[in-house]
């Protein structure tokens, strides 16, 4: 099929997906006459796009027309949704449309249910930062993509380190290329020790050790994440996001709701799995107390915002969020 959506919250590998289809279908030397990326700030973007794919290639190759961040899949004008329909259907063999967008598209919107008949549709959704098999699974992936072997303790190293962040993964799987020089060997759990950052999974260890009031351990975290570069702000949101997560499933428990997945919906988490042992781990803090953590961490993001100074600004917020943690 001429047409493809891509959707998702994960940038780098959307981008690289794009990258991958454009020189797939381009011919290289016809590419500037042939590719045209047309972003939602253009007038008509939607219906010049659409018009654009109906256009034969010039010279060698296939057309590329990219809707970029485009709106369709969420709200759709009857006049766009006309075009769409008379359109999409007869592009021809040598034109190509592509759609990106972030958010899931919308079933219920008619663009989204006739394009589902006429496109080929991919999710870049990110993975859970929970999902430890997903994410080993998207290592080991991304490692025969770039041409390095690794073991599965590895693999499993390298997924807690990175997380979901697919640029960071490329980025590290990219050194661990480079120090096998070629080599067939696989690369064990002691070349990714050496050769990468420990970041997500360290901002979710600083998160676990303010939960439990290990003030001692969660200085030495914060201290080891500003060292290593980490963005302040990345690990705030870090922290925001489990404090948030911890507190819907605290007032879930608290209303008396006991269904897993009733629970992992109205959290937004996606593993259900998950739910029995966040429960754990609310388990000891009260309901007061993890609505008191909120205000403290959006007053150390603010702060940061304001240019304070990020070591002791941290230093002081995660001994008060600490402190607050160990009052239970």
């Amino acid at each position: 099929m001429p047409v493809y959506v891509y959707w998702g919250e994960d940038d780098f590998a959307l981008e690289k997906a794009v990258v991958e289809l454009r020189d797939k279908i381009l011919d290289p030397l016809w590419t500037s006459f042939n590719y045209t990326a047309i972003t939602p700030e253009q007038p008509n973007a939607i219906i010049d796009g659409l018009n654009q794919a109906m256009t034969p290639p010039f010279g060698a190759g296939n057309r590329l027309v990219w809707l970029v961040n485009t709106s369709v899949c969420t709200q759709c004008p009857d006049n766009v949704l006309a075009e769409l329909q008379r359109t999409v259907s007869v592009i021809p063999e040598t034109s190509y449309l592509l759609l990106t967008f972030r958010n899931k598209p919308d079933e219920r919107v008619k663009s989204t249910k006739l394009l589902k008949q006429f496109a080929t549709i991919k999710s870049f959704a990110l993975i859970s930062p929970w999902d430890a098999e997903g994410l080993e699974r998207a290592v080991k992936e991304a490692a025969r993509n770039v041409g390095v072997t690794i073991t599965a303790n590895a693999a499993s190293m390298l997924a807690s380190s990175v997380g979901n962040d697919t640029r960071l993964l490329y980025n590290e799987l990219e050194k661990i290329r480079l120090y096998s020089n070629g080599s067939d060997k696989s690369q064990d759990e002691d070349v990714v020790l050496s050769l990468v950052r420990n970041t997500t999974q360290n901002s979710l260890q600083l998160a676990a050790a303010i939960r439990k009031g290990d003030t001692d351990k969660a200085l030495t975290l914060i201290s080891e994440l500003l060292a290593a570069s980490e963005p302040s702000l990345k690990i705030v949101a870090t922290l925001i996001g489990q404090f948030r997560t911890w507190l819907c499933i605290k007032m879930m428990i608290e209303s008396g709701e006991r269904n897993q997945q009733e629970i992992a919906s109205s959290c937004e988490v996606g593993n259900p799995k998950r739910i029995y042992f966040l429960q754990q781990e609310v388990k000891s803090l009260s309901l007061s107390r993890l609505v008191s953590t909120l205000p403290l961490l959006l007053e150390l993001e603010v702060s940061l915002k304001q240019g304070a100074a990020e070591l002791p600004t941290f230093q002081t917020k995660v001994i008060e969020l600490c402190r607050l943690c160990q009052a239970n």
